[in-house]
């Protein structure tokens, strides 16, 4: 259970990520980032990642003309 709780973006200890430090949680999107970061070596910071993911929502958006659904990117 912890580990679902992990991938979720729940923390199984009561250390906060730092990540997270502003209060905001993770959606779908960083934490599907994250996991593939994760599998490949884990050379970027949460930072990057969620730099890249914000920019890939941008590009989506503007090519489509669509907004993204807010349960998978906010």
């Amino acid at each position: 259970m912890d580990a679902l709780k992990k991938f979720a973006g729940g923390s199984s200890s009561s250390h906060g990520n730092g990540a997270q430090t502003s209060g905001e949680k993770k959606d779908v999107g960083d934490r599907v980032a994250g996991f593939i970061n994760k599998r490949q070596g884990g050379k970027l910071s949460d930072q990057q990642l969620e730099t890249g993911t914000d920019k890939v929502r941008g590009m989506y958006e503007k090519a489509t003309g669509k907004k993204v659904n807010p349960k998978i990117s906010n």
